[in-house]
């Protein structure tokens, strides 16, 4: 019963240190909120992100190997594969705006959880998280198994007040203007700039093949965007 105590504030200290900057995407999240991105795909893939780094810090506890730490920076390829395909296909979302908002059907809490938006979000929780891993990993090593339901209690207990929070922030005068005004245009640059930092960070590819990767990856985007437009002709 007492390790159950005490696992509370190392719970609180230990998230609030891995997911401060959460808070910042969820607020970019949940300002592109529209017809078709919904509030449940920000939940559910923030959840479904999170429950993929508890599960992969796991090893820890087990006394088994984990993946190496430049393996999880290459996730840092998908926020910016993410920030690309917005910041190339800006012009055909505003263009189509308004029939998606007319056309889009109602889905089930189970359609929202298997929909590729909550995966998108979910992909970036995940590759912001490599810090994550680094500290779980210790932290869970050193748990004993009633300490480490109690820890994880307060992580996903967490999850949920963060994206709430994130939310209700969106609401506030101020920062839904700004948002409102310029999320559109800084989300793709923040995606990007949050994967570049992640790659660097975690050594997993040299600036120059950095660069390379993402030339590959834009060069792929917009001639998949041409040929969508060719075949809409």
């Amino acid at each position: 019963m007492n390790e159950l105590v005490t696992s509370i504030p190392t719970g609180l200290a230990a998230f609030s240190a891995t997911n401060l900057d959460d808070i910042v995407i969820l607020l970019l999240f949940f300002s592109q909120v529209d017809a078709t991105f919904r509030r449940r795909h920000i939940v559910i893939g923030q959840y479904l992100g999170f429950a993929a780094l508890v599960i992969a810090s796991l090893p820890g506890f087990f006394g088994g190997l984990i993946l190496p730490r430049h393996w999880i920076g290459l996730l840092g390829l998908v926020p910016i594969a993410f920030g690309l395909m917005r910041l190339l296909s800006r012009d055909s979302d505003s263009d189509e705006e308004g029939d998606e908002e007319i056309q889009s059907p109602q889905e089930s809490p189970f359609a929202s959880l298997l929909s590729p938006q909550a995966y998108s979000v979910a992909a970036v929780t995940v590759a912001n998280g490599s810090d994550n891993i680094g500290i779980y990993v210790p932290l869970f090593a050193s748990s004993s198994f009633e300490s480490l339901l109690g820890i994880l209690s307060i992580f996903f207990l967490l999850v949920g007040v963060w994206c709430y929070t994130a939310y209700k922030l969106t609401h506030q005068s101020a920062i839904a203007h700004l948002l409102s005004r310029y999320g559109n245009t800084f989300v793709p640059f923040v995606l990007m700039g949050l994967g570049v930092f992640i790659v660097l960070e975690s050594q997993a590819l040299t600036p120059l093949a950095l660069g390379a990767s993402c030339a590959c990856l834009a060069a792929l985007f917009s001639i998949n965007g041409r040929l969508e437009e060719l075949a809409k002709n």
